[in-house]
């Protein structure tokens, strides 16, 4: 079958810069979707997007469907044929509806009864007539939040659309798309050459955009825009901050990427650098430059979407347009200033936290109460936590947050700084907010991992005090992505500590605010014990091992986390497999017999294998006992998978059940001991094979 190279290109007015990405991959995927559907074999879909247009090569695709054949089923045979084998009124009837004579008539086996048939020619439709309809569909299915109608047209897309290049190979397959007659002419960039552009062959299409000053081709415009930067950075000796998020919207903004380096007045760079880097981000879309001590440089890098001829122009426009924003950002930072930032603490008296907990400074002292006694497990400053405390929230009412959100904690940190305040409460203020979202960096400070506890225990068990629980779609208060957090504060500090113990805490400083403190206390420690699953899930960690150590319902999550890592590692282990079954096994033999509290009687021991197992239970119980009070379950069940050999002899020659209730029940305490070994670390009999 002959093989085709197909270019299809959607030209647009400027498309949404933060979907384009998206565009691109649902429209190739729509499409490949659509030619398998059809039966349209080809090798590779090319997909390319700029900020006027939407583009697919479809590389070596067939000129056609394939020819198949349908069968269509008549009556059973001996329904069809007569005792001298001619055709019944059935047959007849059936040759009539399908239009054919007795020699087109063939038979096949359905089950166990044979019937006639007709197998009829279908032809397979051209690539010109199917493509047209799949590439339309394709387009309808576009993720679009909201798309719009353009002039007289009822048809609706993300953005006007202005033209349509259809080609297969050098040849236009007429057909009309998004109300737009197909074509070979399309259009390069708007201002260095915006005439039309005839396209002979598929294969010249990105090569004859070039030309025409657009580079096409997503990914390549974002390599020529990292590698321009990086030149741009490397001249002044400093890195660029390069989000992925900022460059894939540069990217999608212009055509004829031409990176600039501009600079912005020192004195700026008194003000706190992440509220001028906000700014430069999301209001300019610059990309700033920071030294190898991560400071702020006072350069940053715009893209251009025109290669001028006197590019000092473009540098000082930009300047002018992003002096007005850092001169508001330092405007509010020396306003805030004039005020202590404890002197907040009367606003913060009138923003409400919650209606029935009360304002953000009834946080705050409670907050406080909490950090003191948090303080003791975290070892941290009694005094620094509680100072920490009342200040946690009162950068809420800065004029600074009031511009960008983003900053609370973080322009605390600052203020507090330039009051004179300690390292250890500065930086707190900052850090409560960590982690932000999974994987991300945890506080630095005792201080602040204190205060970061703090502040998730008070809101998570104060909205659980009052009946609102997050349910399965509504967390308005973050509280599972909260819980997450207070859980990795506890494990990778290795805070010896039960969650009933920090929910007490909380529920002391609530006092008679929260009114059933028995129920709350009960909800806030299942939630957070239920949060396991999918902390661990994130970590790869399979479902059966955390069933193990949830047998065991750990209060604490350092434990719990030592023993999950425990009974992850002893899997790996050659020996786990039969240890888990043989544990099975033992379990489901306990769980039907009523075991009394004795002593193992050496006596009752009669056969060898019996003999050799309790001489090694024996022997690696004093290795064991001392691992299992440190806490130190990974090298615990490392000796303990040193049991598989005498527990496998063991099962293979011993009878449990005996018919001599003595020796039954001297087994039976034998494979206790055996068990009690693995469960006072997990239930490992749960984990699959």
């Amino acid at each position: 079958m002959t093989k085709h190279t197909v270019l299809f290109e959607l030209g647009c007015e400027e498309l949404p810069p933060k979907s384009l990405k998206k565009l691109r991959d649902a429209l190739k995927a729509n499409t490949e979707k659509g030619l398998n559907d059809a039966g349209l074999q080809f090798s590779t879909i090319e997909a390319y997007a700029a900020p006027r247009r939407l583009a697919l090569k479809i590389v070596d695709v067939d000129s056609a469907q394939a020819d198949t054949k349908k069968r269509f089923d008549g009556p059973a045979v001996p329904a069809a044929y007569d005792a001298e084998g001619n055709p019944t009124k059935a047959l007849e009837g059936f040759m009539r509806g399908q239009g054919i004579t007795l020699d087109q008539v063939e038979k096949f086996q359905a089950g166990k009864v044979e019937k006639v048939c007709y197998y009829k020619e279908i032809k397979g439709q051209d690539l010109d007539t199917l493509l047209p309809t799949i590439l339309q569909h394709a387009l309808d299915q576009l993720p679009i939040a909201k798309r719009m109608r353009s002039a007289a047209s009822r048809t609706e897309f993300v953005r006007p659309v202005k033209w349509v290049v259809l080609l297969k190979d050098d040849q236009v397959i007429q057909a009309t798309i998004q109300d737009h007659p197909t074509g070979a002419i399309t259009y390069g960039h708007r201002f260095h050459n915006p005439e039309a552009i005839t396209l002979a062959h598929a294969n010249e299409y990105l090569a004859a955009l070039e030309k025409a000053y657009v580079v096409a081709d997503f990914s390549k415009r974002q390599e020529t825009i990292q590698a321009q930067v990086k030149v741009l950075a490397d001249e002044v000796n400093a890195t660029a901050i390069v989000p992925n998020d900022l460059l894939d919207e540069v990217t999608a903004l212009v055509e004829w990427p031409v990176a600039l380096r501009a600079t912005f007045e020192e004195r700026y760079l008194a003000v706190p650098q992440e509220a001028l880097i906000t700014t430069m981000q999301d209001n300019q879309k610059y990309f700033c430059l920071i030294n190898s001590e991560n400071q702020l440089q006072p350069y940053f890098i715009t893209v251009s979407n025109i290669k001028s001829k006197d590019p000092s122009q473009i540098i000082e426009g930009n300047e002018k347009v992003v002096r007005p924003r850092l001169s508001d950002a330092e405007f509010f930072f020396l306003q805030d200033q004039k005020q202590p930032l404890a002197s907040r603490s009367e606003k913060l008296a009138k923003m409400v936290f919650q209606a029935q907990l009360g304002t953000l400074w009834d946080k705050s002292k409670r907050i406080a109460q909490l950090a003191q006694q948090i303080a003791q497990i975290t070892g941290a400053n009694t005094a620094d936590a509680e100072k920490a405390a009342h200040l946690a929230k009162c950068d809420l009412t800065s004029e600074l947050v009031g511009e960008f959100p983003e900053l609370q904690g973080i322009a605390g940190t600052y203020y507090a700084r330039i009051e004179g305040e300690n390292d250890e409460v500065a930086e707190a203020l900052g850090e409560q907010y960590l982690p932000k979202f999974a994987g991300d960096a945890l506080p630095k400070t005792k201080t602040g991992t204190t205060l970061a506890l703090a502040d998730r225990l008070d809101t998570l068990v104060g909205i659980f005090g009052i009946g609102q629980a997050p349910t399965g779609s509504k967390d308005p208060f973050a509280l599972r992505r909260s819980a997450i957090g207070i859980l990795r504060l506890i494990i990778e500090n290795k805070l010896n500590v039960t969650i009933e113990t920090l929910v007490n805490f909380a529920l002391n400083a609530y006092g008679d605010v929260i009114q059933d403190h028995e129920k709350t206390r009960t909800d806030a420690v299942s939630f957070l014990e239920g949060r396991y699953r999918a902390k661990y899930e994130d970590q790869g960690v399979a479902v059966d091992v955390l069933q193990a150590v949830q047998a065991l319902s750990p209060s604490s999550p350092l434990d719990f986390d030592r023993r999950v890592n425990a009974v992850n590692h002893f899997r790996t282990l050659p020996e786990a497999s039969a240890l888990a079954a043989a544990n099975k096994r033992v379990a489901n033999i306990l769980a039907k017999e009523n075991v009394a509290e004795d002593n193992i009687a050496e006596d009752k021991l009669i056969e060898d294998a019996e003999k050799a197992l309790y001489a090694a239970i024996q022997n690696i119980e004093p290795i064991v006992q001392p691992l299992l009070k440190e806490q130190n379950y990974t090298e615990a069940l490392t000796h303990l998978a040193q049991l598989r050999e005498p527990v496998d002899a063991f099962f293979d020659h011993v009878m449990v059940m005996a018919d001599d209730e003595a020796l039954k029940a001297n087994r039976l305490r034998l494979l206790t001991r055996l068990r009690q070994l693995f469960t006072a670390i997990a239930d490992i009999s749960v984990l699959q094979n």
